[in-house]
């Protein structure tokens, strides 16, 4: 099990590398997270709903992803309250007072420990991933994901602790003085994460953090920027660039309070065309050459604040200007005349106009889509993959679908090739999209010969790699007798 220090120390792609590193050791991996709290989700072959990052680590695995992997996902619906995925299935919205306040953790822990049961009884080892920081004092009672988890599995674990934020001495030391005796038995050793410069330097306080401590550090990860992983928080978005670039097609996420499956534009964003950037400005958008509206957790909420602040103005503007204007999901929801809810799935909020730019209405349902999907993009005959999760119907008196999906149900409302929108996640993945997505704006074709699963496929290898030189994995292995 791979625990934190705090949220953000890079548990997730640590995770990602083991999965990987022990697959290409002969064994027969799986991930574990019991709880994840994350926009980003992904859905099973079975349709139903978990975490990204846990369908990235079962990739990195070379397995299918599955509920059982993650059984608890909270998907935050405002500042308050999240709806609660549990075994993949939404069983309803909670407050975060009710939700950690209430008695039914344990039969929330009851749920994850048969989940972990069930993987564990068809993978070897578990991969288990923590969540935040595991010496939250006021939160540790109601734990369902940390030590309390690595307990019951008798996980061998290991500390993370992120370098490049600063503070490591103390936020290592302080993390494990505030263990209990039985789980600070857990704690096999430190993962100094995202060291910058040369690690040869660090040789000190590696000893002192091994003698303050009485763990020893099982190595010190250099900070990289050159292997790509699908991240899991939105936090890496602030990170991201958020203005145009001269020379380049200059692609415009709109940065949402709500956005989710940020994920949707990692493919696009490395296409060396393309120079893509998140933002919330109305001049950034003005000066972009397409404009993308994404995916949303709360669709009427996020319409109203881009309607208050300026940028719905600056996408319909855009899109009289010439621009190119496309939505995904909740995006594609935003494009059209109106949103209702008059189930209140979202909020207190009925109904709103959208942003006009499609002849589309859309009615916001109690029950969830989730599925994986295969279809045809503005006929042509390449086969496509992408994957659908909303609460919602969108109709139009017009049938003019975006895509057409393998059982035949068109998807989505083609306007022109400057305006359309569609509920398929994953739709940029495509090549065959990509290039007609930039089309008009470069007469070169690259991405045909891009194919973006062997480019996942070599950056798992990259990642284990760049763990096998900087972890002792004998000492690892040895844990794990």
């Amino acid at each position: 099990m791979f625990v934190g220090t705090a949220s953000d120390v890079g548990k997730s792609v640590i995770c990602a590398g083991f999965c990987r590193i022990f697959k290409q050791d002969g064994y027969h991996p799986a991930p574990f997270k019991a709880q994840n709290m994350s926009l980003n989700s992904y859905v099973t072959p079975e349709g139903l709903e978990l975490g990204r990052a846990q369908a990235v680590q079962a990739e990195a695995a070379g397995i299918p992803c599955h509920t059982d992997m993650n059984p608890v996902l909270l998907k935050p619906t405002n500042d308050q309250s999240s709806q609660v995925i549990l075994n993949g299935k939404p069983v309803g919205n909670q407050s975060a007072y009710e939700y950690f306040k209430t008695t039914d953790r344990k039969e929330l822990f009851m749920a994850v420990t048969q989940a972990y049961d069930r993987l564990s009884a068809r993978y070897s080892p578990i991969v288990m991933e923590g969540a935040g920081s595991i010496s939250e004092l006021n939160l540790k009672k109601r734990d369902i994901t940390n030590l309390r988890m690595a307990l019951h599995a008798g996980a061998a674990t290991y500390l993370i602790g992120d370098i490049d934020r600063g503070g490591i001495f103390g936020s290592v030391y302080g993390t494990i003085a505030l263990l209990t005796p039985e789980e600070r038995q857990c704690i096999k050793g430190i993962i100094v994460n995202k060291f910058r410069g040369d690690s040869r330097l660090f040789e000190d306080g590696k000893k002192m953090l091994e003698e303050l401590t009485g763990v020893p550090v099982v190595g010190v990860l250099p900070f990289f920027k050159d292997i790509h992983i699908e991240e899991e928080d939105s936090v890496s978005l602030q990170n991201k660039f958020n203005t145009t670039k001269e020379g380049k097609i200059n692609v415009a996420v709109i940065l949402l309070k709500r956005l989710s499956n940020f994920t949707d534009f990692d493919r696009l964003e490395k296409d060396p065309r393309v120079h893509l950037f998140y933002t919330s400005q109305p001049e950034e958008i003005a000066k972009a050459d397409i404009i993308i509206i994404p995916g949303s957790k709360n669709t009427l909420d996020d319409l109203l604040t881009i309607k208050n602040n300026g940028v719905a103005a600056a996408i319909v503007n855009a899109r009289k200007n010439g621009k190119k204007v496309i939505g995904i999901c909740g995006g594609y929801q935003m494009m059209g005349d109106l949103i209702e809810d008059p189930d209140h799935v979202e909020g207190s909020l009925e109904s709103m106009p959208g942003l006009g730019l499609l002849p589309v209405k859309t009615v916001l349902k109690p029950v969830k889509t989730t599925l994986q999907q295969h279809f045809s993009y503005r006929k042509n005959p390449e086969v496509c993959t992408g994957y659908e999760i909303h609460m919602g119907e969108t109709t139009s008196e017009i049938n003019s679908p975006v895509t057409v999906l393998s059982n035949g149900r068109p998807d989505g409302y083609f306007l022109d090739e400057n305006c359309w929108g569609s509920y398929l996640h994953g739709i940029l993945d495509n090549a065959v999209v990509i290039e007609d997505l930039l089309s008009g704006f470069s007469t070169e074709t690259i991405a045909e010969t891009f194919d973006y699963n062997q480019f996942k496929e070599l950056q798992y290898d990259r990642l284990a790699d760049h763990i096998r030189a900087n972890v002792d994995l004998e000492m690892i292995y040895k844990s794990l007798e």
